[in-house]
């Protein structure tokens, strides 16, 4: 009989033993959050997670070992996620990658990922890479390659999922990085600032008549190189519009030119300049609104070595370059060189 009973108690043990969760716990409190939900996707995978009022938010999901992305409104981040974990995450947006953290069973995986990201942020400053020559960038990437290869071998702790596969991209991205930033040092090398800048000759203008870069000579000229179909290039217009109203009565003009041409109108160069026409009524665009004749293969373009758009060109009152590749009416660096040239 006691026999009995003991194994009647070790089936009961077994019984009420915990099996392991095959979905992960996620809960956690965002601070001036950007949405009503967060989302966290990978290729195959999505899952929406109501927030509430407070910020605070709790769900479980059901996935595949591996990382995901994380996504509260227009901000994102990378997260470890594997059936089992209980994960509590903290952060504010309006300082999203320096305050994303993560405690729990299973987040050290996660604030590893949200390290790397806040490292990467850090090291890959394009502003001032761009103003290095090639032999000071290449050696800027060699170092880079071995601060983030030791970071990823630091802990041993980490998935090897994660590490493994940081590892594997990190080659790519740095070659990435090294082409844009190739290409800037190069724009700047040929188109150097205070060298003459190119012109351009009787371009179109919206309210009438012909205007050459000669006529606007004796202020600065912001130039938006642009297209009707283009969605960054449109995406710039309400920063552009609050940019031309900060500086309504200084010294620099505002001058969008528009690089539509027929083979994005249906072949039609008359159609695209009606399209042209059409937007700068509709979006009430302001500044000196030109189109140039040959679009992509107008000699200004050309002699800016233009492939992509928007661009964005600053030229002083004399005519000479400031800067080829200027940065967007959303920068907060374009107000900061304007100030550094009391404008």
């Amino acid at each position: 009989m006691k026999k009995l009973l003991l194994l009647t108690a070790a089936i009961a043990i077994l019984a009420c033993k915990e099996e392991p969760k095959n979905y992960v716990t996620l809960s956690g409190k965002i601070t001036d959050q950007n949405s009503d939900s967060l989302v966290v996707r990978s290729r195959t995978y999505s899952k929406t997670i109501k927030v509430n009022a407070d910020g605070t938010f709790k769900d479980t999901l059901n996935v595949e070992a591996g990382v995901y992305n994380l996504y509260d409104g227009n901000e994102s981040g990378s997260i470890f996620l594997r059936n089992g974990f209980d994960i509590n995450l903290t952060l504010d947006t309006k300082q999203f990658d320096e305050t994303i953290a993560y405690s729990g069973t299973g987040s050290e995986h996660s604030n590893f990922l949200a390290k790397n990201g806040l490292m990467q942020e850090k090291l890959f400053d394009l502003k001032a890479l761009s103003d290095l020559d090639m032999n000071g960038l290449e050696a800027k990437f060699v170092e880079y390659k071995k601060t983030l290869t030791d970071f990823y071998d630091s802990n041993k702790n980490v998935d090897t999922l994660i590490t493994n596969g940081l590892k594997k991209d990190l080659e790519p991205m740095l070659n990435f990085y090294k082409g844009y930033l190739a290409e800037s040092i190069d724009l700047k090398t040929q188109l150097p600032k205070g060298a003459a800048s190119p012109v351009f000759e009787s371009y179109e203008n919206y309210k009438g008549g012909k205007t050459s870069l000669s006529d606007l000579k004796g202020k600065y000229v912001y130039i938006d190189v642009w297209a009707t179909w283009c969605g960054p290039c449109k995406a710039e217009i309400p920063s552009l519009k609050a940019l031309e109203k900060q500086y309504h009565g200084k010294n620099i003009q505002f001058v969008s030119l528009s690089i539509d041409d027929d083979r994005s109108h249906g072949g039609s160069w008359d159609k695209a300049r009606e399209d042209w026409k059409a937007m700068v009524a509709d979006k009430e665009l302001s500044g000196i609104q030109l189109f140039a004749p040959n679009g992509w293969q107008s000699q200004f373009v050309l002699d800016y070595k233009i492939k992509g758009i928007p661009r964005f060109i600053l030229i002083d009152p004399n005519g000479n370059i400031v800067t080829p590749d200027a940065p967007r009416p959303s920068d907060e660096g374009l107000t900061e060189l304007f100030t550094s040239l009391n404008i």
